[in-house]
């Protein structure tokens, strides 16, 4: 179970190093090259069954195990010549990654066209350290920038919803955040263990703050491995000026005809098959108990690999193509149309659970006609509104900076009466995240506003 998970978790480079490591632990265990054939199932009607009752009996261990592996088996794209020729289009093994700076400013100017927006962005790009943070105080890049404060911070507030997911913070605990909020976990559990125990978190102290927080003990050591997920330098698989860093697309979107599809590159993930030596080794030593119970074992250890390795594949791609179906937008004119999506969203079609998508998602790269893009991008929380429609979060924030612009100055909207206007318009928003939107704009509380 844990090497399955730990399996669908690592990205590619990590993946081949997992990999041999099996290998040279594994004898029965061979890499075979690209033109051979996969591991065909040809062992014995008995050893089927042996197997068939093994799997199920870890199924019956874990029930997000269990979902995960009830997909098909299938491997997600065959070995074809033509799919070999989808994949040449853009892939090889290895993609150097481009400069943070550069990846950001790119989306900039995807985002927006204000001039002053993009004099603030390209200060703020410029001011982020290799890990991705913004270390200098906002109000020193509008004076930089000579933009007024609200400007910039609305300029930082579009940057953060840029990839990778939490990009432009100013420390750890606002970089978890941004990667929670995208993810649609804002008002969690998750999101108050990071904003109010993070230090706790750190320590692994998960009683007390389940104690603190008064909530059972397997809720806060989950949400603490939903956390662990979470990318705490976003900026480092990127290439600086002293160090080149290598990451790698595991999967690409391309058009074809009027559809998008996924193709996966199978490259980076070895192809094993077991040895027929040691296949032709158990058939002929019958004799020697325990010399058989060891090859069994192995020959056993050695195609769960093999259907781990298939496994991960097919739920990379199943969850990929998910995305590209709800995302469609995004691939046909660019950032500024990518629409609300949370991972439960995803999960429920694919019919994995919800920590399935975050781990298969985790650290893995897609390749788009927009740029290379880490596959969290892809979710951010959203709004319904009464009428059915989906609004972004930014689509959100605008409607709130509006009704402030439009406010009579000596009589300032509260946040509860900036609720109801917006739940009369249809959307319907809590109080409190009308007061992280409004700080978020950089815009001060009602009290504050009030002038004669």
């Amino acid at each position: 179970m844990q090497q399955s998970l730990q399996f669908l978790q690592a990205p590619a480079l990590e993946l081949q190093s997992l990999v041999q490591q099996e290998i040279e632990i594994n004898p029965v265990l061979e890499e075979v090259a690209e033109e051979a054939k996969p591991e065909a199932e040809t062992e014995s009607e008995s050893e089927s069954e042996d197997w068939d009752k093994q799997l199920e009996e870890l199924r019956q261990k874990d029930e997000e195990w269990r979902e995960y592996f009830s997909q098909s088996n299938t491997p997600a794209v065959s070995y074809s010549p033509e799919a070999a020729e989808r994949r040449q289009f853009l892939f090889d093994s290895q993609v150097e990654a481009p400069h943070l700076s550069d990846h950001l400013l790119r989306q900039l100017t995807l985002a927006t066209s204000n001039p002053e927006m993009l004099r603030v962005g390209e200060e703020i790009v410029g001011n982020l350290d290799e890990a991705g943070f913004l270390k200098i105080p906002l109000v020193e890049i509008a004076q930089s920038a000579q933009v007024d404060y609200p400007v910039a911070q609305n300029t930082l507030s579009l940057i953060q919803t840029f990839d990778p997911v939490g990009v432009a913070a100013r420390d750890l605990r606002e970089c978890l955040l941004i990667q929670i909020d995208r993810l649609g976990k804002s008002g969690e559990l998750e999101a108050v263990m990071v904003s109010q125990y993070l230090s706790e978190l750190g320590r692994k102290k998960h009683q007390d703050i389940a104690r603190a927080l008064k909530v059972p003990l397997e809720r806060v050591q989950a949400a603490a491995q939903f956390i662990a997920t979470l990318q705490p330098r976003p900026g480092s698989s990127f290439s600086s000026d002293d160090k080149q860093n290598i990451v790698q697309a595991e999967l690409a979107v391309q058009k074809n005809g009027d559809d998008w599809i996924v193709v996966m590159n199978e490259d980076p993930v070895p192809r094993l098959r077991i040895s027929d030596t040691y296949k032709d080794l158990l058939a002929s030593n019958g004799q020697d108990p325990s010399l058989r119970e060891y090859l069994k074992e192995k020959i056993r250890a050695g195609k769960f690999l093999i259907k781990c390795l298939h496994q991960r594949q097919q739920t990379i791609f199943n969850i990929a193509t998910e995305i590209v179906k709800r995302q469609r937008a995004f691939f046909e004119q660019g950032v500024a149309h990518l629409k609300p999506l949370t991972m439960n969203q995803v999960a429920e079609v694919v019919g994995v659970h919800e920590t399935t998508v975050s781990r298969a998602i985790a650290n893995k790269y897609v390749q788009t006609p927009h740029g290379l893009f880490d596959l969290k991008y892809f979710f951010t929380p959203g709004y319904q509104t009464a009428s059915g429609e989906v609004m972004s979060n930014t689509s959100v924030k605008d409607a709130i900076q509006e009704l402030i612009a439009r406010e009579n100055p000596a009589k300032p909207l509260s946040d509860q009466e900036i609720v109801k206007i917006l739940g009369e318009r249809g959307i319907p928003l809590a109080r409190r995240t009308v007061a992280k939107y409004r700080a978020e704009l950089g815009l001060l509380p009602s009290n504050l506003r009030r002038s004669v």
